[in-house]
């Protein structure tokens, strides 16, 4: 077939065309960020990188899945240790992102955190020491069907949920984060409503995602102990430290504990220059993460709110995962034992 040939003034309206596209925010390849934004990391980027990584630190991170989504994504995790094939009597960290598909600046954190353990083992003397005395388990993307569903197509959606097709509705979606098993729908901190953003599914557990994630928490339980002492999601927005409770104005029955949340909480908020509270004090939240981790299993469980806004431009994501890191590193450095910090370490 024979290729049509333009003049000089088609030529200029294609270019002109292709222009306003780039401005507009075509992704630079299939799947991936707005050029805009393309220092964030799309799935496929996010999976590239933890290879890489793993392949260059063998001694000390291990990949593995803790299942998949609804669309059949692998739910990627890391574990970092110095004896990274073996499960040694350490306090264990857990820390995941993505959530929330709008979020992407909650897996930039967890990537975050693998670069700064992988190489500053043996070089950062803290970081060495943290990596040699706990066990860490990062959970990069917990919502990959959602994320790449809101930034694929240049621009960005607002896309909160997973995406997974509602029973009887036309809708789709469930908010992972309203979807855990405790007290799930309790207390009007989430919606029956299929076209609600926090809607929290027709059952709980109903979401792959969730279930992924409370399968591999229990499966931390040995010898009738959770191995998990702290625990950290990343969410956006607010420049926030968070702790249970989020369904009632109550604080946690345990005075030790409660003096825990607080002191914990209130320190890595100061370090990141955060505001620190009782999640409940933001907005009441039921079948929430970090209720359930607590009354489950009575993990220290935090929810770190990053950034100043939902869609941080990728100039801040250094910026802004630094501070979260100060936080992040202060929580570690009390893994051990996190009681010392109300002075009652013979809880440890």
């Amino acid at each position: 077939m024979r290729r049509a040939s333009f003049g000089p003034a088609r030529t200029a309206l294609v270019a002109a065309v292709m222009a306003l596209t780039a401005l507009l925010g075509a992704p630079s390849a299939a799947g991936a960020f707005p050029a805009y934004d393309s220092g964030y990391h799309s799935y496929a980027e996010m999976k590239r990188e933890i290879k890489a990584i793993a392949a260059a630190h063998p001694g000390i991170v291990r990949l593995f899945s803790i299942g998949r989504s609804y669309q059949g994504r692998t739910l990627w995790a890391a574990k970092v240790s110095d004896h990274v094939d073996r499960d040694q009597d350490e306090p264990e960290l857990l820390f995941d992102g993505g959530h929330h598909a709008r979020e992407h600046i909650s897996v930039e954190m967890t990537l975050r955190i693998l670069r700064w353990l992988a190489n500053g083992y043996g070089h950062d003397p803290a970081v060495t020491r943290r990596v040699n005395q706990t066990e860490t388990w990062i959970v990069f993307n917990l919502n990959p069907d959602g994320s790449q569903y809101d930034h694929r197509s240049g621009t960005y959606r607002n896309w909160r949920k997973n995406r997974q097709p509602t029973p009887g509705s036309s809708r789709i979606g469930t908010d992972l984060n309203r979807n855990y098993g405790y007290l799930w729908g309790c207390c009007g901190g989430s919606s029956g409503d299929p076209a609600s953003e926090t809607y929290r599914g027709p059952r709980k557990w109903s979401a792959p995602e969730t279930r992924a994630m409370r399968d591999f928490v229990n499966g931390r339980v040995i010898d009738g102990e959770q191995q998990i002492v702290a625990h950290v999601t990343f969410h956006s927005f607010g420049r926030l430290v968070l702790w249970p409770w989020a369904h009632k104005r109550a604080g946690v029955a345990n005075d030790a504990d409660r003096a825990v949340f607080s002191k914990l909480g209130h320190a890595m908020a100061n370090r990141a220059d955060y505001r620190a509270m009782q999640s409940y004090e933001l907005y009441v939240t039921d079948g929430d993460e970090i209720d359930w981790m607590y009354r489950r299993h009575r993990i220290l469980s935090f929810t770190i709110e990053l950034a100043d806004r939902r869609y941080p431009p990728d100039e801040l994501i250094g910026r802004e995962t630094k501070r979260g890191l100060l936080a992040v590193r202060y929580l570690m450095h009390h893994a051990p034992c996190p009681y010392e910090v109300i002075g009652r370490s013979s809880l440890c």
